[in-house]
């Protein structure tokens, strides 16, 4: 971030680098035990931010880090918190600087934050999902283009997001909605090319063994590694002049088709791809339940989103394709095949 420090707490400190103010701030963040916030917290951590992490305390990042010594650990169930009305100012009550949410999934949980930060007026960095958009009438989908969610989860998300932007807008808040894709990374099970998370689909794949896509396997799916979200929101919080106000979609480079994500996958493994289609119907019941569900999620949605918004404003550049951010973390988990 360029500039000089809010004027405030004594602590806050502003560092010249060359012709680059080095701010030091107080963050907040809310569910940071999760996949995004494995590699959040080492970042701002080690560019020299004052980290509270707040969480249940149920468990360790994904991966172990020296810098997760520097942060102030705080338990809090957020859902007996947000029942009994008392999240909001428990969080306002730690005098941040930013707070970045990771696990809002409800408007009335998103508004009593924001009720709560609005008298300090302090940033607000809410994760969204690309699901906002639900089906694409064009792509590559673009923030502005109008939403239309379905299912629970992109209903509620775009809800969350038009609040935030309503209430930045009036001026009670500054928010800032950042969108992932199906997030990846060292420690869980990625999206696999069969558009659901059984890390079979993998093993089968390193076999050689025939993979049965629904449909012609022409849905896409748009991974994106949870260090590039990380690193979209490290920006969006140090450059709050171009970032508050806005919708980001984060997400890798490009796409892929089911059928594109499979081929490369057999290739991965040194095999010849082997896939075999089957209309919806029939597919579904290859499958169970579970799996035809999520299948049936991700293909439905299709999302294809841009990133060229979050190159312009934030200067977001993901280091990740979504073979590479795939790859990696399938080769950080047992052997398959």
């Amino acid at each position: 971030m360029c500039g000089k420090r809010e004027a405030g707490r004594g602590k806050r400190e502003a560092e010249r680098a060359g012709e680059v103010y080095v701010v030091r701030m107080r963050v907040v963040i809310v569910g940071a035990m999760g996949h995004i916030g494995t590699f959040l917290v080492p970042r701002l951590v080690n560019a020299g931010h004052e980290v509270i992490v707040v969480s249940r305390g149920k468990r360790e990042p994904y991966l172990a880090s020296t810098a997760w010594n520097a942060v102030r650990r705080i338990e809090m169930d957020r859902a007996a918190e947000d029942e009994a009305g008392t999240f909001g100012s428990r969080i306002a009550g730690m005098d941040a600087d930013a707070v970045v949410d990771l696990l809002c999934f409800t408007p009335a949980s998103a508004e009593q934050l924001v009720d709560a930060l609005r008298p300090r007026q302090t940033l607000l960095l809410h994760c969204g999902s690309m699901w906002v958009h639900g089906r694409p009438t064009a792509v590559p989908v673009t923030e502005d283009m109008p939403r239309h969610p379905f299912g629970d989860y992109g209903i509620k998300k775009a809800a969350i997001e038009r609040l935030l932007m309503d209430a930045t807008r009036s001026g009670h808040a500054r928010a800032v909605a950042l969108h992932p894709g199906h997030l990846v990374g060292p420690g869980w099970n990625p999206l696999n090319p069969a558009g659901h998370f059984n890390p079979e689909v993998f093993a089968g794949i390193a076999r050689g063994e025939v993979l049965v896509l629904p449909n012609e396997g022409l849905e896409t799916v748009h991974h994106v590694h949870a260090d590039d979200v990380a690193q979209a929101f490290e920006l969006a919080l140090t450059h709050p002049e171009n970032s508050v106000g806005e919708s980001f979609h984060v997400v890798s480079p490009a796409p892929m088709t089911l059928r594109a994500y499979a081929e490369a996958m057999f290739r991965h493994f040194g095999q010849t791809p082997r896939l075999d289609f089957l209309p919806w119907e029939e597919w579904r019941h290859t499958v169970t339940e579970d799996e035809a569900a999520a299948t049936w999620d991700h293909i439905a949605h299709s999302p294809h989103g841009s990133i060229e918004k979050a190159r312009q404003k934030l200067g977001y550049v993901p280091r990740y394709s979504s073979l590479e951010a795939v790859i990696e973390s399938i080769s950080a988990s047992k052997p398959v095949g």
